[in-house]
């Protein structure tokens, strides 16, 4: 499996991907997620998938030389909406051409990829494409899109991530993100692929490869952590008082008759409400 998330904000784009792929505990391997398509001057766009690697890897080699319904290829595309639906062709030119062959064996056609960048002329842009090469693109209301074992890491964007964020405070939260579900999901490992796009720029300016021996990544799992405990810590315990309405009970199945009660029913509480002033 995989995890990928991208950002769409209003100083540029955000793209991490792991780079672990499984079929089964004993067949482990390092497959990078995150490909770039770069004319620096005129255009760069970045592309992350999850799903089965050889589709992936076909999606990819088509890609490269593929000409659209309309005449055009990734790399003359007017606009990053054309260039998607580039993308989207690609993989349905894929489906054509296995899924049958993959049916017959139970295989599922399985790809998802995040696809964003820049062409000169507009702003970013940033898509999900699905396996039927269809798609939707990121707006001001959802900046994010996520591919692959993505619920781990989803509660940290949802509370920091806005399109105002800077990308450094978006590189923190896809950072922790990952680490979440590094921590919760054996299939998702490093090394990761980090890239950060400034708006405008038309080139790549900041990437790099997170492995375990890297100091950043190692310092904010290990603050994250610490910081975590401690907010937690800090939260009073609940209090509780007697149950104030007696209908209000858990479901009880009832003891059979050849069972005899050992004790009465111990005093239910309830949860105490806090009061506006908190106490």
């Amino acid at each position: 499996m995989t995890y990928c998330v991208a950002m769409r904000l209003d100083a540029g784009l955000v793209f991490l991907s792991d780079s672990r792929t499984n079929a089964g505990v004993d067949q482990i391997g390092t497959f990078r997620k995150m490909t770039v398509f770069e004319n620096p001057g005129d255009r760069t766009m970045v592309l992350m998938t999850a799903g089965n690697l050889s589709i992936s890897q076909s999606v990819l080699q088509l890609l490269h030389d593929h000409v659209g319904s309309n005449g055009t290829t990734i790399w003359t595309a007017p606009d990053m909406y054309e260039a998607a639906r580039i993308v989207g062709e690609a993989v349905r030119a894929i489906h054509v051409r296995e899924a049958k062959a993959l049916a017959q064996f139970n295989i599922e056609f399985n790809v998802s990829i995040i696809f964003g960048g820049q062409i000169r002329g507009e702003t970013c842009r940033l898509f999900q494409i699905y396996a039927a090469g269809n798609f939707i693109e990121a707006h001001d209301e959802n900046t994010y899109f996520q591919i692959g074992e993505a619920k781990y890491g989803k509660p940290i964007i949802d509370r920091v991530v806005t399109r105002r964020s800077s990308l450094d405070d978006a590189v923190k939260c896809a950072l922790i993100s990952m680490d979440s579900t590094l921590r919760s999901n054996i299939s998702v490992g490093l090394p990761l692929d980090l890239l950060v796009y400034e708006a405008d720029s038309l080139a790549v300016t900041r990437f790099v490869t997170i492995d375990e021996k890297n100091a950043y990544f190692q310092m904010l799992r290990g603050t994250w952590g610490a910081q975590l405990r401690q907010v937690f810590e800090g939260i009073d315990a609940p209090t509780w008082q007697p149950m104030p309405d007696a209908d209000d009970q858990p479901v009880r199945m009832p003891l059979p008759a050849a069972v005899p009660p050992v004790l009465a029913p111990p005093v239910l509480q309830s949860m105490a409400q806090q009061s506006g002033d908190g106490k």
